[in-house]
């Protein structure tokens, strides 16, 4: 049923050399274990408490996505993940659409994780400015990339093993903290919410937990290098996905207990949400445990980067394949099997994007305020995908697999897009109309030439 083979070995193709373990590294160094810390007083406030609910609901909403990609990914075995399966699902313009979409993202994100990475070690070390060590983390870590995928996943392994060794720690601090003092809430609290269950509230903290998520499905950028095949690659893509829900949910429970301000008062005061779970941290077990998070969150967000500069250069190594981008970005290195010249690309825009935010005051703010929106518009057209790519096949679509989850999927999607900031909508818009831009003359070079 496969629509898309693999090409063969050669120059213009990826090596097969990821493992199952490797793929589902990919997925959670790019997520990051103990990605609810910023969040964690945002989604607190919002559901009146009951924060753990928020996530698991929201695991089950990305299950939807995770469906969808481990359908495509059988259907298209290849480098590009959802710009792949919209062309062979809906066609050639959707396909480009959907790439378009999706490289806003995957491009800006690994910028965010940088920056991130910058401020957490200037933080570690105020001597060294913080564009300084933003710019670092992008060097090193493109240089692990153009080594070859399987010298970058070996190291983003070891990083992802310091991730969770340092939540590991958390978690045995906080049950210490509980077993000493007690829980500052009712032990049902965080399942439950203050002074009862809302399901509204707990729906209105979805929409901001969902974006946690994102980052998993770089999992399907890496099918063409997958020793196993598409099926085990959408064996990892659910696998990551359940994983790091249960990550989620652990972790915000256990600091929902110790935390030493209520959600109504955090409500009450949006400027300590975004510390929240650090001041919780230091209120049960002292700034020691905050410095080893600190610096884990440092390392962490470099690598998180690392995997996503990864998966934009496949996205973009598909692209240039399909003669949709510039013919150099489908170049392979011989001696290392990765796409260098996209990923140079990629690193090269993620490098001014992240060192331009780094010398800012508010450049964490902007960067913030313009991701998201072009990956949900990419899951958009993935679920189309499902729905169109099976209507074609006799015999083989499943109303509900085919039909019922993609819909859910893409509900789900547009509740997101629509309660995204207003800056983020703009500059989505903006972006998709440069596409359609690129799209028509490109239409219009090949009727003329």
């Amino acid at each position: 049923m496969s629509a898309s083979a693999p090409p063969a070995a050669g120059d213009g193709s990826l090596r097969r050399a990821l493992s199952f373990r490797d793929l589902v590294v990919y997925g959670l160094l790019f997520i990051a274990p103990m990605a609810p810390v910023g969040v964690f007083g945002t989604l607190d406030a919002r559901s009146h408490g009951a924060v753990a609910p928020v996530y698991a609901v929201a695991t089950c909403a990305m299950a939807f996505t995770a469906c969808s990609y481990a359908q495509m990914v059988r259907v298209a075995p290849r480098a590009g993940s959802v710009y792949t399966y919209a062309r062979v699902g809906l066609g050639e313009a959707a396909g480009f659409v959907a790439g378009w979409m999706a490289m806003l993202d995957y491009l800006l994100i690994p910028a965010v994780a940088y920056l991130f990475s910058g401020i957490a070690l200037h933080a570690l070390v105020p001597a060294v400015a913080q564009w300084v060590w933003t710019a670092a983390a992008v060097v090193v870590t493109t240089a692990l990339n153009l080594a070859g995928v399987r010298t970058a996943a070996l190291a983003g392994f070891w990083v992802l093993v310091l991730e969770l060794a340092v939540l590991a720690v958390f978690v045995v601090a906080a049950v210490v903290a509980l077993a000493h003092d007690g829980a500052r809430r009712g032990w049902l609290t965080p399942l439950a919410g203050e002074g009862g269950f809302s399901a509204a509230a707990v729906l209105g903290g979805v929409s901001v937990a969902v974006l946690s998520f994102l980052g998993f499905d770089a999992i399907a950028a890496f099918a063409e290098e997958s020793a196993g095949g598409s099926e085990r690659v959408a064996r990892a893509v659910v696998t990551c996905l359940v994983a790091a829900g249960v990550l989620f949910v652990v972790q915000t429970y256990l600091v929902a207990l110790l935390a030493p301000m209520s959600a109504a008062e955090l409500a009450a005061a949006p400027g300590r949400q975004g510390a929240a779970f650090y001041d919780t941290v230091d209120a049960a077990s002292g700034l020691w445990l905050h410095h080893v998070v600190a610096a884990s969150k440092a390392v962490g967000a470099a690598f998180a980067a690392l995997a996503g500069q990864a998966a934009a250069g496949r996205l973009l190594f598909a692209m240039a394949r399909d003669r949709r981008l510039p013919g150099l970005l489908a170049k392979v290195d011989r001696g290392s099997g990765a796409p260098r010249a996209a990923l140079l690309g990629a690193a090269a825009v993620t490098l001014v994007a992240a060192v331009w935010a780094a010398r800012r005051d508010d450049g964490l703010d902007r960067l913030v305020s313009v991701v998201d929106v072009g990956a949900l518009t990419a899951f958009a057209l993935l679920h189309l995908s499902v729905i169109g790519w099976f209507r074609r096949q006799r015999g083989a679509l499943r109303p509900v697999v085919h039909v019922m989850v993609p819909l859910a999927g893409l509900a789900v999607v547009a509740a997101v897009i629509a309660t995204a900031a207003g800056a983020a909508q703009a500059v989505g818009a903006l972006w998709l109309a440069a596409g359609l831009g690129v799209l028509g003359a490109q239409a219009v070079r090949r009727t003329t030439g």
